[in-house]
């Protein structure tokens, strides 16, 4: 039987790789409108004080051992992985020539479970517009779809919730913590035209929950990260959560991203300093879960996700 050849491309947003990038990404992120200048000096001042973000390295090491995951069975089909980003180097256009090289079809993953046409459209408009560039029709190209109640996903976010409990508080507080799932804010007016997007996030949180064995009362979902635009964004915030907290006598609080799948700044900033600092002003304990990064469990879910695209 002839060998097959798959390639797959893990892609997400990218980041700056030094602080005088940051400009040009931001003017990337924003579709070619200039940033005003103290936003720029703003996001530097964040990248700078968690020493730049780590998510093209990151996802780069999630690739590699999605490769080794997809590959380890020996058979007839191998699988080349790679990363590209969206708004930075390396470009999905600069990384895909590589991966498709001798492949026979083409595989996409957009690093967000919870799939939106409108939000996620840009990646698969790139990925197309990359693929015609190859001069290889022949050659199909798929995109995951939205995978966010994958089992294997799911299972790989409650594990580093119970991890993070045992590990962070005491024994005799860890099963009155709260707990926060979180999602990225959207402004109001993008989601009116998609709820299914929210009410995707929202099933992961209660699956994960679920998963978990907290009580209804134990966990909330609420979103972080809102953007600095004057329209309205998507709450609660989990700055909203932090002074509800303490008026109802909770001393701790456990922050759990369900959307983010390694650690960047909305991770090592929004809720690392920003978050920290909001629990801290009201005398609760902080802690959040680590980033699924490569778990083992949550590369299963990859590579799961690219079989059913397959």
């Amino acid at each position: 039987m002839a060998e097959k050849h798959i390639g797959v491309l893990l892609m997400t947003y990218g980041s700056p790789s030094t602080l005088d990038e940051v400009p040009e990404y931001m003017l990337n992120v924003r579709g070619g409108r200039e940033p005003e200048p103290d936003l720029v000096v703003e996001f530097r001042r964040r990248y700078d004080l968690i020493g730049g973000s780590p998510l093209v390295r990151i996802t780069r090491e999630q690739a590699a051992a999605l490769q080794g995951e997809l590959n380890k069975d020996g058979g007839d089909t191998h699988y080349r992985v790679d990363a590209g980003m969206r708004f930075s180097h390396p470009f999905i256009s600069e990384v895909l020539p590589e991966v498709a090289s001798n492949a026979d079809k083409l595989v996409g993953i957009v690093m967000s479970p919870q799939f939106s046409p409108i939000i996620m459209g840009g990646y698969v408009r790139t990925l197309n517009e990359a693929a015609a560039q190859l001069g290889r029709p022949e050659m199909p190209v798929r995109v995951a779809g939205d995978w966010h109640l994958q089992p294997l996903f799911i299972q790989a976010l409650a594990e580093r919730v119970r991890q993070a409990l045992e590990e962070k508080f005491a024994p005799e507080e860890r099963d009155q913590v709260p707990v926060l799932l979180t999602a990225h804010s959207m402004p109001k007016r993008v989601i009116e035209n998609e709820p299914d997007y929210i009410n995707n996030l929202k099933e992961t949180a209660a699956a994960v929950a679920k998963e978990v064995g907290l009580a209804d009362d134990r966990w909330m979902f609420c979103y972080q990260s809102a953007g600095h635009t004057p329209e309205e964004w998507l709450k609660p915030d989990f700055a909203d959560i932090m002074p509800e907290l303490e008026a109802a006598g909770r001393k701790h609080v456990l922050i759990a991203p369900v959307q983010f799948l390694a650690d960047h700044l909305e991770i090592l900033y929004d809720i690392e300093v920003g978050a920290r600092e909001q629990a801290e002003e009201h005398n609760i304990h902080f802690a959040r879960i680590e980033s699924l990064n490569t778990s083992p469990l949550f590369i299963k879910a990859l590579a799961q996700v690219v079989r059913e695209t397959l």
